[in-house]
């Protein structure tokens, strides 16, 4: 991931709950690649990058 240079901007509120408060951000993430990744095991599914994209109704001939 690549930061813009506004991001790279000094933020002494931002930095101070970090420090007292753990940064949720980075633990949001890791919970949410986490999660997905679970649930690929657990479904079988193909990696989300593969997904056709493909919803919505089926006819019957769709399951053989």
């Amino acid at each position: 991931m690549t930061r813009s240079p506004a991001e790279n901007v000094h933020l002494p509120i931002y930095e101070d709950l970090v420090r007292e408060l753990g940064d949720v951000v980075a633990e949001a993430q890791m919970a949410a690649a986490n999660t997905e990744g679970q649930a690929t095991q657990l479904l079988g599914a193909p990696e989300p990058a593969a997904w056709s994209g493909q919803a919505g109704p089926q006819s019957p001939s769709d399951f053989g």
